[in-house]
């Protein structure tokens, strides 16, 4: 089974993450910011990741850290998932219509992270989210999840659909990479022989 828990506590944020790749998109998220946890019940009904995120955090002060603390709990528990990486797809991309707005996400299980970020908003907030923090959640996966991540506005003007074009896109290119490919049956896909 490709699963994982992580519990992570700071002085900023307490986080309990369990994470099923091989799942059916069965999602329990409860990070205190409503706006989030609809992003996140995208991410895994999209990707067909089991994902449950629970985060008590210090939100009287704002949302950043526990934004940053969950991105980097959940981007944990992914890579702890994948182990070696034995046999995956490696590459995943998704051109995900939402409404007006056109997002392209394009990702490789590296190992190496990256985040390149082309996905500008209007507003400053959505929800109880700063639009902000968007751009540092999608940056934060990336680095513990250990992966190059593309992510592009195409087109559109809504920005809570941008924001949801951006997670769907994430998933749908998750569950490509993630899945197992049955013509490279247990090998590590990099001719170094190491993601």
């Amino acid at each position: 089974m490709r699963t994982a828990t992580i519990n992570r506590s700071t002085a900023e944020t307490r986080i309990d993450v369990t994470l099923n790749l091989d799942g059916t998109g069965v999602y329990d998220n409860a990070t205190g910011i409503g706006f989030l946890d609809h992003m996140l019940d995208q991410l895994s009904r999209h990707s067909l990741i089991d994902l449950s995120v629970k985060v008590v955090g210090d939100l009287h002060i704002d949302g950043h850290h526990t934004v940053e603390d969950s991105a980097l709990a959940i981007g944990q528990a992914f890579a702890q998932a994948l182990g070696d990486k034995r046999g995956i797809r490696r590459y995943g991309e998704a051109v995900t219509p939402m409404d007006e707005a056109l997002i392209q996400v394009a990702l490789d299980i590296s190992g190496r992270p990256w985040l390149v970020w082309n996905t500008p908003f209007t507003v400053e907030r959505l929800g109880g989210l700063d639009t902000e923090l968007i751009e540092h959640w999608f940056h934060s996966f990336a680095q513990t999840a250990g992966i190059t991540l593309h992510v592009t506005k195409l087109g559109g003007h809504n920005n809570h659909h941008i924001v949801e074009g951006a997670f769907k896109g994430l998933a749908r290119a998750l569950r490509m990479a993630v899945e197992i490919d049955p013509r490279k049956g247990d090998a590590i896909p990099s001719t170094k022989g190491i993601l």
